[in-house]
């Protein structure tokens, strides 16, 4: 089935029409990467008006959707649906501006739309299964990444500060072949570890720190994630201690991953580590997210997600203490889900590293 059969499979029979109008969705339905642009959708045919910026990559790459130069968008909007006979269309409503769904309710009053969550909820649930050429993607973003990682080892050392190194690893990523970086860079060091989603800073590395890295490299559109946490010298037993602590949680849920659990269940099996050793305070955040064309995507896993995980679905397993004003450690690797475990898409060692 192509995505457009799968998701009029998802939507409720009323509907005739879907206008797909975010950027990652029509990248999604379509493989055009673009500002601006509609995907219209019948059960029957799919339509992509994108205007003249676009037009001749569109008509080389868009194989799934006829291509149309956009003009007056509701006098194509009113043709496209008389030809096709549909009055139920229904929108994006967690993307869409009221002020748009005015706009398109003044423009074509012959249609009824549809504001509810069904379309959204429909492309949600087909997005969170990655299928191969998704999973591709996803692992030569990753590997993009590592690359990146492997060379700041040989950077990273007294006196570089934070911010240098974060601008190295995107350098680096873009001379491996990234498209992006799938988010702000982080990277962290001593005291400042502390803080989750901190901002690199002009401080300077010293002798005995953790330094912390969360990034990330998209490729074809699709993300990647990861975080080590390092030592510049020799950390302290404390520092040991809480980092193995981190470990144990990681490796003991990347055991127990696997389609069917509930993201509560997942996120579930690290914290109970951490909660044992005394620093379930020190874990703030949720053990991890989807990824794909997005850097959060959902299913997610955390304590409220109640959803069971799909197999195929891309989660990341990111366990983490944070100790404020000491110091913070967190391991992220990603897993595509499958019946019987996962696959774990994150290569790089995972060992206490002392530079």
């Amino acid at each position: 089935m192509t995505r457009f059969e799968k998701l009029f499979a998802e939507l409720p029979d009323s509907i005739d029409c879907a206008l797909i109008t975010s950027d990652v969705n029509r990248r999604y339905f379509t493989g055009m990467k673009s500002s601006a642009g509609i995907v219209v959708a019948f059960r029957d045919k799919a339509y992509l008006l994108i205007d003249f910026r676009y037009i001749e990559k569109a008509r080389a790459i868009v194989t799934s959707a006829e291509v149309l130069l956009a003009g007056s968008e509701m006098t194509q909007l009113a043709e496209l649906l008389k030809k096709h006979g549909a009055k139920n269309v229904a929108i994006e409503s967690q993307t869409m501006t009221v002020a748009r769904l005015k706009r398109l309710k003044k423009g074509l009053t012959d249609a009824d739309f549809d504001d509810s969550s069904a379309l959204s909820n429909a492309i949600n649930r087909l997005r969170s299964v990655k299928d191969a050429d998704e999973c591709e993607c996803i692992r030569k973003a990753q590997e993009i990444a590592e690359k990146a990682f492997d060379a700041i080892l040989g950077f990273i050392k007294v006196g570089v500060t934070e911010r240098e190194i974060a601008l190295e690893l995107n350098r680096q990523m873009f001379l491996n072949g990234a498209e992006d970086i799938s988010f702000e860079t982080i990277a962290l060091s001593g005291a400042n570890t502390s803080m989750p989603h901190g901002v690199p800073s002009d401080k300077k590395i010293c002798e005995g720190e953790f330094v912390l890295m969360d990034f990330g490299a998209v490729f074809n559109g699709y993300h990647s994630d990861m975080t080590r946490t390092v030592c510049v010298g020799q950390p302290s037993d404390e520092m040991k201690r809480v980092y193995n602590i981190v470990l144990k949680a990681q490796e003991c849920a990347l055991e127990g991953a696997r389609a069917g659990i509930t993201g509560e269940e997942l996120d579930r099996l690290a914290r109970a580590v951490i909660e044992a050793d005394g620093f379930g305070e020190q874990f703030g955040h949720a053990l991890g997210h989807s990824v794909g064309l997005e850097i959060h995507e959902n299913p997610n896993a955390r304590p409220s997600e109640k959803s069971v995980l799909p197999s195929g679905a891309v989660i990341t397993v990111e366990p983490g203490i944070y100790i404020e004003g000491k110091f913070g450690v967190r391991i992220e690797d990603f897993v595509i889900l499958t019946e019987n475990g996962c696959d774990n898409l994150t290569k790089s060692a995972k060992n206490i590293i002392s530079l």
